[in-house]
């Protein structure tokens, strides 16, 4: 099969088979493709791939200095591509699973406190429509620990006040139910009695969130009117940051594991894990507030 139909077969294949994002499957087919092209450039048959044969394509990736988390995303790529060539039959069986990921330090995101997210949200102006909607759209992106994509996409029929719960759809097209918070109530009753009314006029729009032309607002409509807050309050964060700390409040306050893991819509439980280790970066930090001259040591004696 010609690659470049065998990469849109694989594309179809991550979409539709394996339920990935848009954006994973071109991050994927980006890795393969310059798979296939080495092994072009080398005269190798891709029925002939062996675990060896992968192993020499990271050895040259890594002579031309691409990093520990490029080849953490090319081995996710090429097992994903391996899946896909056993089912049709190309491979015997996937021989990208014998490769290793190496492990790859991520940054810790950051973290607003509750006295800053209220600064945040407290400086915005709720005496216009649109600032009513912003209230209510960034209190429930706090509230609820939404992705600026899930924000925008929420639907009205999706929104129940009566158990307090909404719809959304997340990565992978999967939804979830999430609980919200009394002070997301009030602003999203508000939003949607008094503010979008006057937005949307006469126009049927099924999403929550509209612009001022009564259209569904848009992810980059939601950054920049984050932005614009972000001057007036004083308090510098990103939209995300509001989906970070969601998390890190819920773990702090003695939420599990898991159940921060469900609220979130992460596949892997390793990806919460990490707002567990932002607590305890905190917890570091209060002691060093409240304890500027004692450095933390550990049972052996040791300066952390």
């Amino acid at each position: 099969m010609h690659d470049e139909r065998l990469l849109k077969a694989f594309y179809n294949d991550i979409i539709l088979v394996e339920r990935h994002s848009e954006l994973t499957a071109q991050t994927y087919v980006f890795s393969v493709k310059e798979f296939l092209e080495w092994l072009s450039s080398g005269n190798y048959s891709l029925e002939s791939v062996d675990a060896q044969r992968l192993l020499y394509y990271f050895v040259w990736r890594r002579s031309n200095g691409f990093s520990d988390l490029t080849a953490a995303k090319d081995i996710s790529a090429l097992r994903a591509f391996g899946e896909f060539l056993r089912r049709r039959g190309i491979w015997q069986e996937n021989v990208a699973l014998e490769l290793d990921k190496p492990r790859t330090s991520r940054a810790l995101p950051r973290v607003l406190s509750v006295e800053q997210v209220d600064s945040l949200l407290a400086a915005i102006d709720v005496s216009k429509p649109a600032g009513i909607r912003d209230r209510a759209l960034y209190e429930l992106i706090y509230s609820s620990g939404l992705r600026i994509s899930e924000a925008a996409g929420l639907l009205t029929a999706n929104v129940h006040f009566d158990e307090q719960i909404i719809i959304v759809r997340g990565k992978g097209d999967k939804e979830r139910i999430i609980p919200f918070g009394d002070e997301a109530r009030l602003w999203l009753l508000k939003y949607l009695d008094e503010a979008r009314p006057v937005l949307v006029k006469s126009k049927i729009v099924p999403q929550v969130f509209v612009n001022f032309r009564g259209e569904p607002l848009s992810r980059k409509g939601i950054w920049k009117n984050f932005q614009d807050l972000e001057a007036k309050s004083g308090v510098y964060a990103k939209v995300h940051t509001l989906r970070h700390s969601f998390a890190t409040h819920l773990l702090s306050g003695g939420a599990d594991l898991r159940s921060v893991q469900e609220l979130l819509g992460h596949a892997d439980l390793a990806t919460t894990q990490i707002y567990t280790h932002v607590d305890n970066e905190q917890l570091r930090d209060y002691h060093k507030g409240y304890f500027p001259g004692h450095a933390s040591t550990n049972r052996n004696g040791e300066t952390l």
